[in-house]
This record gives C-alpha cells, sequence and structure tokens, in this order.
C-alpha cells in the first residue's frame, strides 16, 4: 500500500476549500519542502518530534534565514500539522508550541536639519497655509504625537512661558517647551483663525475650513500635501517630524532621560527604539554621564 501524499491532500485544501491564492499556497508548499530538505533520507516530516522541528529551524537561522522567513516557515509547518491532526493522521501538532524568533520592527527614518528647515519654509498669508505651518513648526518643535496636536485647545498653549499642555497616552499631561519659531507660527495663525468659520470647533486650536476641529486624517493630508509640494524626498507625516524631533535633540544633547520625558514615554527602551540608538551609544552616555561610571582621565 503507498503512503499517504498528505503535502498533496494538504495544498489541495489549502486552494479548494481555504481558497487562498494560488500565491499563498506556492509559498507554504515551498517552505514544507524547505524543512523536508533538513531530514534524513529515512525521517518522513509527518513522523517528526518536537525537538527535531526546533533542531531543524535553529538550523535554518543559523544558514541566514531571516526572521521573517523563519516566521514563514513555522506558520506553514504548524498549518500542515494542523490539518493532519484533523484528518487523524497524528495525535499531537510538534509544532504547536514552537516559536520564532523576534523579528526586528522597521525603525523610522528621520529627515536631517536641512530637510526640516526646507520643509518648514512655506509662505503665505493664506489662513491654511499659516495654519498647517503652525502644525508642523509645533510638530518639529515640541515632538508631539498626531492624537496630542490634533487635541490642543488655544488654552493650551502657554506664550508667556513658551509651553505647551499636553495630554498624552493613558491620560497623562505634560508640559512641553515651544521654540521661538514655533510660536512665532502659533502667533500668526491664531490671528487670522477667526476668518475660518469656528462655530462647531469650540476652543480648538487648529480647525478646518468647514469649522470643525481638524480632523487626524486631515493632517496628515495636508502634511503630505506640502511634503509633495515642497518635493521632499520622503513622504512628510506627523511620526516622521516627531522622530525627526526625537533624534535632533539626542543627537545634540545626549541626554536621553530628557528626550523621553518630552516624547513622553513611560520607558526608557522605548525611547531607545524610537530613536535608533545602538548599545555603544548607550553605553557611551552612561560612561560619560553616571557618577559611578565615569573613566579616570588621570589614569
Amino acid at each position: 500500500m503507498q503512503p499517504t501524499d498528505w503535502q498533496t491532500i494538504f495544498s489541495q485544501h489549502l486552494t479548494s476549500e481555504r481558497q487562498l491564492s494560488s500565491y499563498t499556497v506556492r509559498n507554504y508548499m515551498f517552505e514544507l519542502r524547505r524543512i523536508e530538505g533538513i531530514l534524513t533520507e529515512s525521517t518522513q516530516l509527518i513522523d517528526v518530534t518536537r525537538d527535531e522541528l526546533q533542531s531543524m529551524l535553529a538550523t535554518l537561522h543559523r544558514k541566514g534565514l531571516s526572521p521573517r522567513s523563519l516566521s514563514l516557515c513555522l506558520s506553514a509547518v504548524k498549518q500542515f500539522f494542523d490539518f493532519l491532526l484533523r484528518e487523524g493522521a497524528i495525535t499531537v501538532n510538534p509544532a504547536h508550541s514552537l516559536s520564532a524568533p523576534k523579528q526586528n520592527k522597521p525603525l523610522p527614518k528621520n529627515m536631517d536639519v536641512d530637510a526640516v528647515s526646507h520643509l518648514l519654509s512655506i509662505e503665505g498669508d493664506d489662513p491654511l497655509c499659516l495654519r498647517d505651518k503652525a502644525i508642523m513648526e509645533l510638530f518639529y518643535s515640541s515632538g508631539l504625537r498626531l492624537a496630542e496636536l490634533a487635541s490642543l485647545d488655544c488654552a493650551d498653549i502657554k506664550f508667556d512661558q513658551s509651553e505647551v499642555k499636553v495630554l498624552g497616552k493613558g491620560s497623562k499631561q505634560r508640559v512641553v517647551p515651544i521654540g521661538k519659531l514655533a510660536l512665532n507660527a502659533l502667533t500668526a495663525w491664531l490671528n487670522c483663525r477667526s476668518q475660518l468659520p469656528c462655530s462647531q470647533a469650540g476652543d480648538a486650536l487648529f480647525v478646518s475650513s468647514q469649522g470643525k476641529r481638524l480632523s487626524h486624517r486631515s493632517i496628515q493630508a495636508r502634511m503630505a500635501k506640502w511634503g509633495q509640494e515642497q518635493a521632499m524626498a520622503v513622504k512628510v507625516h506627523p511620526h516622521k517630524l516627531r522622530h525627526s524631533f526625537a533624534t535632533h535633540m539626542l543627537e545634540s544633547s545626549q541626554d536621553l532621560r530628557a528626550v523621553q520625558e518630552l516624547l513622553g514615554h513611560a520607558n526608557l527602551s522605548t525611547t531607545q527604539i524610537y530613536t535608533s540608538l545602538d548599545f555603544q551609544h548607550l553605553a557611551k552616555v552612561y560612561d560619560n554621564a553616571h557618577p559611578r561610571a565615569k573613566k579616570d582621565r588621570g589614569k
């Protein structure tokens, strides 16, 4: 009696029953063959144990397979064994408790100082232009999140103290400095804010041409528009200006804790990832700053 060709049946199941695309099915079958290629000639994929699977994944990892590819491979194997389990061909899924290596999150790319200056060099007396310039200046000046900036009221800007009161994640308030150029842009905007209908906007700092509080989507769209008009090499959005703020502040001050406070991060590790720091830079900052880590220069 010929052994059952479970991989062919699994492929048919993915195509006809689950109705996955031919591209997805092809990728799954490729991953199964990749794992099968590591097996000894006397071993069938259906017979492998959890420890053997873990060892094979480790082998692929050592050979340079990326975490993303390993994750896809493991997903294909898990689904194959789940299928065998439902068909009664096996009694336990050996891949059930396995996990792929953690994938590194892609870090946002910041704009350099010259690029930000070029973006913010827009000029015009139109209220929408002055509003948008104030928005982008405030993003870059104070490193605000999109939701934080969109929720600001006029009273949150403290011109006499050059500060803005922000309601961050978890309803935590913080006070962040505002630079001179951002204050100038905000003043110019507020001087013409009344030219837009504001009956439905209440005390909102930034209002739309329809007289409502400016929405998240509208802020993103307007920034993307200015990025295109200024012929920026990258797509402009709120997070990019926030990241550029953090990176430029850190490059100038090397004060990670201060940047953490400005950004409103609960954990220092979040700031480390956000600003693309590597461990060597952190170690250098630590060595130069910590009282018990400073090197004795005289020795």
